[in-house]
């Protein structure tokens, strides 16, 4: 698939989310390259939101240059009706690996915080199995070497990712080499090593829909 056609599928996909969102709501917005997309999209359909809630600086900006409002979750009296995201990686499960734009901790605290989570993607994210895209891990910066023993004892290769620092102030550390056959197992193994503080495998609260864009237009997978 070349650049100029994925961007497209980006673009087509980003437009099917639209049409799923509310005017007048709290809408929660991840972060990346289709997100993005989404975001001039949801502008270019002058729909129009109560307030965003983003995952990201990077998303936070990209709204707010827009027109929108953007708050934080303590705003919130109840949780939101949708969140709006990508992945990396998405299987038929709707489980994904996530994080591959250092905004993985935070897409999880807002994903907690809504009622629907949609996913975005073109159909190149989708895999049987979650793995062949580095799984990142956002850790404490003390913790990288013993995380990193752990890691490996779980058959991980793990780098960590060169200047690359997460709004929340961490180091993300990329694993290579694995094959999440059981992606909720291996979420909540991760996340019980001492000083992790997310790690990217999005099992345990899935994608509810996933929007997936390919040469054939836009499939429905939920």
């Amino acid at each position: 698939m070349t650049i100029p056609d994925q961007q497209a599928l980006k673009i087509a996909v980003a437009r099917a989310a639209v049409a799923e969102v509310s005017a007048g709501s709290i809408l929660g917005v991840g972060t990346g390259s289709t997100v993005d997309c989404f975001i001039d999209e949801l502008a270019r359909a002058r729909v129009g939101l109560k307030a965003a809630i983003s995952s990201s600086r990077r998303s936070a900006a990209r709204l707010e240059s827009l027109g929108y409002r953007v708050v934080g979750l303590e705003s919130l009296q109840a949780p939101m009706d949708l969140y709006i995201d990508g992945a990396d990686e998405i299987n038929s499960a709707l489980c994904m690996i996530k994080g591959g734009g250092a905004a993985l901790t935070q897409e999880k605290i807002v994903a907690s915080a809504a009622k629907r989570f949609i996913c975005i993607v073109d159909a190149s994210k989708r895999v049987e199995v979650l793995g062949k895209f580095p799984l990142p891990i956002e850790v404490i910066e003390s913790a990288i070497t013993p995380v990193s023993w752990a890691i490996r004892a779980m058959g991980g290769d793990p780098v960590v990712r060169p200047g690359v620092i997460t709004d929340n102030g961490h180091p993300i550390i990329d694993v290579h080499g694995l094959s999440i056959t059981d992606p909720v197992a291996m979420e909540t193994a991760i996340n019980q090593i001492p000083g992790v503080v997310a790690n990217g495998i999005f099992a345990l609260r899935r994608a509810d829909l996933a929007l997936v864009a390919s040469a054939q237009g836009v499939a429905r997978l939920q």
